[in-house]
């Protein structure tokens, strides 16, 4: 399974949402009444709303603040937010997917086709990028003392079906339907989990040309990031590790 590190943009998104806790959690709110009003109220038999709560906890949402949303979104009036996936391009032919949770989606789509022109890019139509994308549950774990032979043999186990080893992090990829169990399972042996989210995984990735290309293309990924209605935007760029950690500093 190609793609960019994912452990070094974990990094520099967890420095985005230290500094930007409530927008963190907005995102979450809506990722938990879009599922609610789906699927019910009960988790037990609500997957999403399962995985909506996992993601909220992992982003430090208080318990407190997860079941008033849950409330508000079984009451009367809630509003009807629907579930959207953008795509398009960035500068230097990087495709990007965009998830979005809207109650508006003439105001969605247009916010955010001003944004990828603002940031060089352009907003396709539906199915132009998809097909270089896969849906997966992915895993982020801290490597500790496992090699990788012990990290794959783990993962097969608990039905992932791919690793990908870094020095100190080990990315586990496993079907989108597997996501619960998996993670469960995960667990028991006492990972140390960095992320765990379903996400668009790239085919085929697409290398950067140089840290001015790399510094345009995050730019707009972090003003597609900050609105308000987006949950996640995938890429499918190649760059270095440290290029991301250099630039996150920078602020771009």
């Amino acid at each position: 399974m190609a793609g960019h590190s994912h452990s070094a943009n974990i990094a520099r998104r967890k420095g985005a949402v230290d500094q930007q806790r409530a927008r963190a959690f907005n995102k979450c709110a809506r990722a938990l009444m879009s599922a609610v009003r789906q699927g019910g109220p009960d988790p037990a038999t609500n997957l999403k709303l399962r995985y909506a709560m996992e993601k909220a906890r992992a982003s430090n949402m208080p318990k407190d603040n997860i079941e008033r949303v849950v409330k508000r979104a079984v009451g009367e009036g809630a509003a009807n937010i629907e579930e959207l996936t953008y795509e398009g391009y960035a500068p230097g032919g990087v495709a990007l997917m965009v998830t979005a949770l809207t109650d508006n989606r003439h105001r969605t789509a247009g916010d955010l086709k001003y944004v990828f022109e603002r940031g060089g890019g352009s907003m396709g139509t539906p199915g132009s990028v998809a097909f270089l994308f896969q849906l997966r549950s992915v895993f982020v774990v801290e490597r500790g003392e496992r090699s990788e032979e012990q990290l794959m043999e783990l993962a097969l186990e608990v039905g992932a079906d791919d690793v990908r080893v870094e020095d100190q992090s080990a990315t586990i990829y496993a079907p989108p339907t597997a996501f619960l169990d998996v993670k469960s399972a995960l667990e028991k042996p006492g990972l140390t989990f960095l992320s765990a989210e379903l996400g668009y995984v790239p085919l085929n990735t697409v290398p950067v040309a140089d840290k001015k290309a790399a510094a345009s293309l995050l730019k707009l990924i972090d003003l597609l990031d900050a609105n308000d209605d987006v949950q996640d935007v995938y890429a499918n760029y190649e760059m270095p590790p440290e290029w991301i950690e250099e630039l996150a500093g920078q602020g771009t």
